[in-house]
């Protein structure tokens, strides 16, 4: 192979072809044809210090164009679901907010953005890097109502009533007149991840960290105020079974109808009502049967035909949202 060769490209799905190899019959997915930048030569021999460009895609097999710094200052990308989560939470101008898992920011500076720019938006991450970015965020599209902390989210409750820090984490009890808690989670749910090296135990060791998390958002939220909880994955686990936990746990706290409602309802298995699955949004394409779509009709499509293309062409997802009962 040369440079300027044109190229098939796969995915090798279990990661069995060894580096250099000719042929390979193992398992593996077509993801589209292209015209190689760099001779095999130049690839194999400048491992594992080559960045970059190996193959230009001219035919691929999905046809979703980059976006990479187009706009930057006017411009954050996210997923389907990820702009849907903010509009749920429907945030108001003049309030005090708390993205509680924040980085890389893209809910946060939504969240901000429908504030007008007014109020407060508080958002904690653990890691410093991710905390520079959200403020790189911050910065970049001119929001100046973000305050970004390095600070883990399970320590976010002040336990000390007698120290002030000054609208700094951690914060009093009923402090936010809404949170969002976009947990870690296993990540199942996005793409593209043709291939991992997951175990059970990682998968499994999501759920206890998230009712941590949980349990401090509910006393960090204001009565009367708005909790909307999201993952990134389709586990039953850390979905439906943690707002079942999270309705025993915590009586105040009440499952609410979303707005918009574009995923589909909850999965069956964790004990709750159908009308408390309806209220929950799952976005999981592979549940999405196969069938012909007109993308040109939209206008006048059907609410349950917009649903399953939105779940057709989209990231695993979750969205439950609470209000905390106001004390009598």
């Amino acid at each position: 192979m040369k440079g300027g060769d044109v190229v098939s490209v796969y995915s090798d799905i279990k990661g069995k072809c060894k580096k250099g190899a000719k042929e390979f019959d193992g398992t593996k997915i077509f993801l589209g044809n292209g015209i190689s930048e760099l001779s095999r030569k130049e690839i194999f021999s400048s491992l594992p210090e080559l960045k970059g460009i190996g193959v230009r895609m001219t035919d691929p097999v999905y046809l979703s164009p980059s976006f990479d710094n187009v706009l930057p200052s006017y411009l954050f990308l996210q997923n389907l679901p990820s702009a849907v989560v903010s509009h749920v939470l429907d945030p108001q101008p003049g309030e005090k907010i708390l993205d509680l898992c924040a980085a890389p920011g893209g809910k946060t500076t939504h969240i901000a953005a429908l504030m007008h720019d007014q109020g407060e938006v508080i958002a904690l991450d653990k890691i410093s890097n991710k905390v520079e970015k959200i403020k790189q965020n911050a910065l970049l599209l001119g929001l100046n109502s973000i305050r970004a902390f390095c600070f883990d989210g399970t320590k976010a409750l002040k336990l000390d009533m007698v120290k002030d820090t000054d609208g700094e984490p951690p914060f009093l009890p009923e402090s936010f007149d809404r949170i969002l808690l976009d947990a870690p989670c296993s990540g199942m749910g996005q793409r593209p991840n043709m291939a991992c090296t997951w175990t059970l135990k990682e998968v499994t060791s999501y759920q206890p960290l998230q009712r941590k998390l949980f349990t401090v958002a509910a006393e960090l939220l204001k009565p009367g105020g708005v909790l909307v909880y999201s993952t990134c994955t389709v586990t039953l686990a850390e979905n439906e079974e943690q707002v079942a936990w999270a309705l025993e746990t915590f009586p105040h706290l009440q499952l609410q109808h979303q707005d918009p409602q574009v995923g589909g309802e909850g999965m069956l298995g964790a004990g709750l009502s159908s009308e408390q699955l309806k209220r929950l949004q799952r976005f999981d394409p592979c549940v999405v049967p196969s069938q012909d779509s007109d993308t040109g009709s939209l206008r006048d499509a059907r609410i349950e035909d917009t649903i399953w293309l939105a779940n057709k062409d989209c990231i695993g997802f979750f969205i439950a949202k609470f209000i905390k009962c106001k004390s009598t």
